[in-house]
């Protein structure tokens, strides 16, 4: 068995990748397919819509083979096509039935980048693949097409009429068969009578041509018994009187007759093909309820309607008295169920009973809006969507319409006390954090890497504060271990207002942790620790908090882990998730996140199963109701939005702070010890060449244990900066973007890098040959295969164009802004189309910390001051300035053991 799953790449390439993931296919299928797709994408869409029509395919790969069978059908209806070697170009969908489709995607890598304009690339490129095909098969169109598939037949299309005919009381309605065989200028159909093929294609030349045509008829004649009468007695070929009993079986084999390609119209006045039916309408929210939160108790009414207008009980107890079939009602012909409609009026009826008594949860609201039925309780059963709607009242209407458009919300302010300048993106981000705060219902902030998802959340707590100055209630902030000095700094940076405690062992001695507790941090307005410390420190879980803000909340994945299970005891009024990969697209971790910040919204994880299993099973749009669900509550802007584009700088540079693990610690301290004997002992040159030498030391010992050991072990927990580059780069793999990564060892990196992207990289060292170096640019630019390079700064500092990477990461430092700039602008630079954000690690507590304070305290002077390198400028400093300098701050530049 083959396990395939589609990619949409960045670019808007369509391909397909082995994954463990992925539902398994049979093997030849699977050989197929990925030969198909190898071609390219216009050549796998065209595989799947021409050749894959009556195969078994999962959700994904039965979204895009919809696709290419639009693609056919279209085809089809091309005037000209027939026994011509060539054809015009398929015209491209309406703008409408991209955006439907667009925003029918389900969960797969890379849903975030399809757009109606990656929809009509992709189109386009399965009419090139078609006319290349067809030119390689050396055939006519329509015998390339029935070389593919039977069903696309294309000598003549057979259309069932139905027409209503009031004026016979006995049988009310009128059938026709016709076929066409030519487009008006129109482009409108020329109908004949299917009798009239007998007289145009008598004789044995026109014979084939014939039994092509009545092909699709014959074939659903197999499935329809009612037609294969009519086709043995010749009435096919006759206009025939029908009563309503006839008309609706006619209406039930509509899928049959229309999948064996006969093509099916309806009487024009009935809406998408079909009689009005009656609906079992619900309207949940219309007033705002008296308490808020996922809990709150909202309003319910039904009632019945039809088309919109309300039925009376006189119209209601005549429908449910009726036999299945056709009657009319208000001058209509309407479709009665019996069964299903009367099985819908209970289901709703109890709801409304419930409702009455014990109210109706917001949550509950939330899952019967979206067609969703995933809780236990009979209110989230799935309702029949053919015979009911449910809808949002006024109030819960305007609320959903602002969260799903937070630039409509009354903007707030963050106060005189932050101390930037927030992006209208931000600001909206600000805004929507704000009313799910009001409203007392969670929100995860899902931006892109690099938008500012931190300094949207500190701009939200300065708001709070500001407000409920009489009310202080700390808000707890969980992040890995490895981005706590991060959030020191930008809150030391955007918000030193916040008064922030810093529960962590890298923050504070043993002791002092000990001294911490709910009551003493009760004045403060942020508590910060790891997700490893709060599963050993009971008082933040039993705590009350305003808020509790997950970093990186992806971290929670995994059900069972104990600091998951820590995480989701913790007691808050509202709950925050940040995190920068797309989690719509990875159902298990939405499912765990949407279980800490809105439990209950998506069932039990068993519930949450089942529900996304059935879900899978549905044809069209399957993963509709999940999306509609979780939309409101999930904020994410990507880099490539036009809006955001326009707004942005073409270059973020963000500080990115690593703590050291105990063997770094260990090894720093003894390396300083060392440095400080031997200044004792050496002056002139050979001092220099010490310092020098030393300094190298550190900063491998900064950047793994093994660079300066050589013992090649190069283990990830032994470097703070390894730990934080995976961090980084699973987003970056997430999103399928490339990155760059400078640093002066570079073999241990690539295989690091190729475990995290599952795919292999580049390197180019001062090694590598000259005339490779051109190779290796042009696979990176061109190849969306390779996710990252990694480069020596002295080799690939200069010179080099490789506009394809969005991420430049300094893995260690050259102390030299303007060499740090020259290695960043090999991606920044004239050709680039993307914004590029600049990752520059630092280790909290040592040599690099120090020196980086240094670089930007005199950034306005680093060309002079720094010309040669702060690694220079080091050698000249006195003894005690220098150990000063490189003395290790323990407690700023330890972690946990453990996250």
């Amino acid at each position: 068995m083959m396990t395939l799953e589609p990619v949409l790449t960045p670019h808007g390439l369509l391909t397909l990748r082995q994954t463990a993931q992925a539902p398994a296919l049979e093997p030849d299928q699977g050989l197929r397919l990925e030969k198909a797709f190898l071609r390219g994408s216009g050549h796998g869409l065209l595989w799947l819509g021409a050749d894959e029509v009556a195969t078994v395919l999962p959700p994904v790969l039965s979204y895009w083979r919809e696709l290419g069978m639009r693609y056919m059908t279209a085809l089809c209806a091309l005037p000209s096509v027939g026994d011509g070697r060539t054809k015009p170009p398929v015209p491209i969908p309406a703008d409408g039935e991209l955006d439907t489709m667009a925003a029918a995607v389900p969960p797969m890598i890379g849903a975030e980048y399809l757009t109606t304009s990656v929809l009509a690339n992709l189109w386009r490129g399965m009419d090139a693949a078609f006319d290349a095909e067809l030119v390689q098969a050396k055939l006519s169109v329509q015998e390339f097409l029935k070389s593919r598939h039977p069903a696309w037949n294309l000598v003549g299309r057979v259309h069932f009429n139905l027409a209503e005919n009031r004026k016979d009381e006995e049988a009310p309605f009128a059938f026709l068969a016709t076929y066409t065989t030519r487009l008006s200028a129109e482009a409108k159909a020329q109908h004949l009578p299917l009798g009239k093929a007998l007289q145009e294609y008598s004789g044995a030349r026109n014979r084939q041509r014939l039994l092509s045509l009545l092909m699709p008829v014959q074939r659903a004649a197999e499935s329809c018994p009612w037609l294969k009468t009519m086709v043995d007695a010749g009435d096919i070929f006759h206009p025939l009187r029908w009563s309503p009993q006839q008309a609706l079986q006619f209406l039930k084999d509509v899928p049959a007759l229309e999948s064996a390609g006969v093509v099916v119209r309806m009487p024009a006045s009935w809406r998408m093909n079909h009689p009005a039916r009656p609906q079992v309408k619900a309207t949940v929210g219309g007033n705002a309820p008296s308490q808020l939160g996922m809990d709150a108790l909202l309003d319910f009414r039904m009632e019945v309607t039809l088309e919109g207008e309300s039925l009376s009980k006189a119209e209601i107890k005549r429908l449910l008295a009726h036999s299945d079939g056709l009657t009319l009602i208000r001058g209509k012909w309407v479709e009665v169920d019996h069964e299903r409609l009367h099985r819908t009026l209970e289901q709703f009826e109890a709801i409304e009973r419930r409702a009455a008594a014990d109210g109706l949860s917001f949550g509950e609201a939330m899952r019967l809006l979206a067609g969703a039925g995933i809780a236990g309780d009979k209110t989230a059963a799935p309702a029949d969507i053919d015979w009911s709607q449910t809808v949002a009242g006024p109030w819960l209407a305007e609320t959903l319409a602002t969260l799903r458009h937070p630039d409509w919300l009354m903007r707030v302010d963050p106060g005189q006390h932050f101390q930037g300048t927030l992006r209208p993106y931000q600001q909206s981000g600000v805004q929507w954090l704000y009313l799910l705060t009001q409203l007392k219902l969670g929100a995860c902030l899902a931006d892109d890497m690099g938008l500012g998802k931190t300094i949207q959340v500190l701009s939200l707590l300065l708001v709070i504060k500001n407000e409920d100055m009489a009310i202080r209630k700390p808000c707890l902030l969980v992040a890995p271990a490895s981005l706590l000095a991060n959030w020191a700094a930008e809150i030391s940076r955007f918000a030193p207002s916040l008064k922030t405690v810093v529960v962590h062992p890298s923050a504070a001695p043993s002791e002092k942790l000990n001294t911490y507790s709910a009551d003493r941090c009760a004045d403060v307005d942020l508590v910060i620790t790891s997700y490893g410390f709060l599963t050993r420190t009971p008082w933040l879980e039993t705590t009350s908090w305003r808020f509790v803000v997950l970093d990186e909340a992806q971290a929670i994945k995994n059900p069972g882990a104990k600091q998951t299970k820590s995480v989701k005891r913790l007691k808050a009024e509202m709950r925050i998730a940040l995190t920068g990969t797309p989690i719509e697209n990875r159902l298990g971790d939405l499912w765990s996140i949407f279980d800490f910040i809105n439990p209950g919204l998506l069932g039990s994880s068993k519930e949450f199963s089942a529900f996304v299993k059935r879900l899978a099973d549905r044809p069209h749009n399957p993963y509709g109701p999940l999306r509609q669900l979780v939309r409101p509550y999930i904020l994410r802007r990507l880099k490539t939005d036009k809006s955001i584009i326009a707004d942005l700088p073409d270059k973020t540079e963000v500080k990115t702070f690593c703590p050291l693990s105990r063997k770094q610690a260990a090894l720093y301290q003894q390396a300083v010890a060392e440095l400080a004997g031997h200044l004792e002992e050496v002056d002139g040159i050979k001092r220099r060449g010490i310092v020098l030498a030393f300094l190298m030391r550190l900063k491998q010992i900064c950047n793994h244990p093994s660079q300066w050991l050589g013992d090649g072990a190069w283990n990830e927990e032994d470097s703070g900066k390894l730990v934080r580059l995976r961090d980084i780069a699973e987003v970056v793999a997430a999103r399928q973007e490339k990155a760059l990564i400078f640093t002066q060892s570079t073999a241990p990196l690539v295989a690091f890098l190729g475990s995290v992207f599952g795919r292999p990289g580049l390197v180019l060292h001062g090694e590598t040959e000259v005339k490779k170096r051109k190779d290796l640019v042009r696979q990176f630019q061109e190849d969306e295969d390779v996710p990252f390079f990694v480069l020596s700064v002295k080799a690939g500092g200069t010179g080099l164009n490789l506009t394809a990477a969005s991420h430049v990461i300094h893995f260690d430092r050259w102390w030299n802004p303007a060499v740090e700039s020259q290695a960043t602008d090999r991606a920044f630079r004239i050709g680039q189309t993307k914004n590029v954000l600049v990752h520059k690690f630092v280790c909290r507590g040592t040599v690099e910390e120090k020196i980086d304070h240094m670089i930007e305290s005199k950034k306005q002077l680093a060309g002079d001051f720094l010309s040669g390198g702060a690694d220079i400028l080091l050698t000249e400093m006195k003894d005690e300035e220098l150990l000063r300098l490189v003395t290790l701050d323990l407690g700023a530049a330890m972690k946990e053991g453990d996250e």
